[in-house]
């Protein structure tokens, strides 16, 4: 089967309202709420893959000024949230509602379970309803309800679940990953030639939401408030501000301001905002120190999402390593070798520098820490776009670099998915560890 680039950023970039693994629980708990209607809601249970509940344990939930559990996200789309806003569930949620799911979970109604024996994406709800029974199934995609029953009879005709059976449990996302493992880094920048004006439109989309995240973060000072930091510290004559500091500040205020749980949604790569914060604004912020005309910028951005996407087809879309530094990261730093005038060979470079600069960030979960992430991540971008541009190049003979940028990207692949399986399971015994001591 062959994509498109329009395939790539229709199943791989979209519009997310928080961090996408809280709002997916929202998501699988309001379709569960729309099949209930006004039945009395009685109790949720949900079961989650561990990669979920590290991933949405301890960040903020949008609109709630800073509250944050799985339980409470879940009360949430159940009480507030719209289904058919997809990643954008939580757009409904007001003070009312708010308060109706805190009570509900404080009266200790949502239970929360880890399915040891799934990965990736999956959320199972579970909820009683008046004297009815429940259920969705979300796997693969975070937006990607596969199954829907009432009282264990499977709801063949909504409209929030795929009407071709093929694309149940992401088969979508499976077929377009191993398209994407087929092709060459050549074949992955000839795609750029394919975009047209819808498409650079939907990128101008997403650095518009990206920004205003960014601008909320540099006025409030959100969540750990890095990138305000860096600001003060550049009017402080701290820090001089140049490219590599322009991308950092830019990147890390955008994700103060959503992992605090700023009310903005954020346009997402790879299933996940943070990633299309990585994604886009490194870019963004480049672009003001040196000659462009706007679409050769948005072009930069498009093949970074395509980047992005090329190697979590081999890390799989949660793992133990940092996406934002890796993925996000190896597609930035393309899409700025790119903006810089560089060629396949520079772009070649610059993925394997950040390999090597980044390889080992581990993913602890979605929180306010991830800014720190992020601002390593975008600097890293730049800094190896620009080694590679003056011919500094990590070795092959280094770690796990390869001679070509695509087996270095496959390389990481394989350490997320088979070296760090044990690493995955000792970060999450050590988050549920830490909840589970008394304040």
């Amino acid at each position: 089967m062959s994509f498109t680039v329009k395939d790539i950023f229709n199943i791989e970039v979209a519009p997310a309202l928080g961090c996408t693994e809280p709002v997916a629980i929202a998501l699988g708990a309001a379709a569960c709420a729309s099949l209930a209607g006004d039945d009395e809601l009685k109790s949720i249970n949900i079961l989650v893959s561990p990669n979920i509940y590290k991933n949405g344990i301890a960040v903020s939930i949008p609109g709630t000024n800073g509250l944050s559990g799985l339980d409470l996200s879940s009360a949430l789309g159940a009480f507030g949230g719209d289904p058919v806003l997809k990643l954008e569930v939580l757009a409904p949620v007001d003070e009312i509602s708010t308060k109706k799911a805190v009570d509900f979970v404080r009266n200790k109604h949502v239970s929360v379970d880890i399915a040891r024996d799934k990965t990736g994406v999956y959320i199972k709800t579970i909820m009683i309803a008046g004297k009815n029974t429940y259920e969705s199934v979300i796997e693969g995609l975070h937006d990607h309800i596969v199954s829907l029953k009432k009282n264990q009879k499977q709801i063949g005709d909504s409209d929030l679940m795929p009407r071709d059976s093929e694309n149940k449990g992401g088969n979508e996302l499976l077929r377009l990953e191993a398209w994407l493992k087929e092709k060459s880094l050549a074949d992955l920048l000839d795609l750029v030639d394919d975009l047209d004006r819808d498409d650079l439109d939907f990128l101008k989309k997403g650095v518009d939401y990206n920004l205003a995240l960014a601008d909320y973060g540099l006025k409030h000072g959100s969540g750990l408030g890095i990138g305000k930091a860096l600001q003060r510290m550049v009017r402080l004559n701290l820090l001089t501000n140049d490219m590599v500091l322009a991308a950092r500040i830019l990147t890390s205020a955008a994700a103060d301001a959503r992992m605090s749980g700023v009310k903005l949604p954020a346009m997402s790569s790879a299933g996940s905002g943070n990633h299309g914060l990585t994604a886009i604004l490194p870019i963004w912020a480049v672009k003001d120190f040196v000659n462009h005309d706007k679409d050769t910028v948005l072009k930069a951005i498009g093949l970074s999402h395509i980047i992005t996407a090329y190697v979590k087809a081999y890390t799989g879309r949660l793992s133990a390593i940092c996406g934002c530094s890796v993925a996000a990261g190896a597609g930035a730093t393309v899409g700025i070798t790119y903006l810089l005038g560089g060629d396949i060979t520079h772009i070649s470079g610059a993925i394997k520098n950040l390999t090597e600069d980044l390889a080992g960030v581990i993913c602890d979960g979605a929180k306010a820490g991830c800014a720190l992430k992020l601002v390593t991540a975008a600097g890293a971008a730049v800094q190896a776009a620009l080694f590679s541009l003056q011919g500094v190049v990590v070795e092959a003979t280094d770690g796990i670099i390869s001679d070509s940028p695509e087996q270095t990207m496959q390389n990481i692949g394989i350490l997320s998915t088979k070296g760090m399986i044990e690493t995955d399971r000792i970060i999450l015994k050590i988050m549920v560890d830490k909840s589970l001591k008394p304040a």
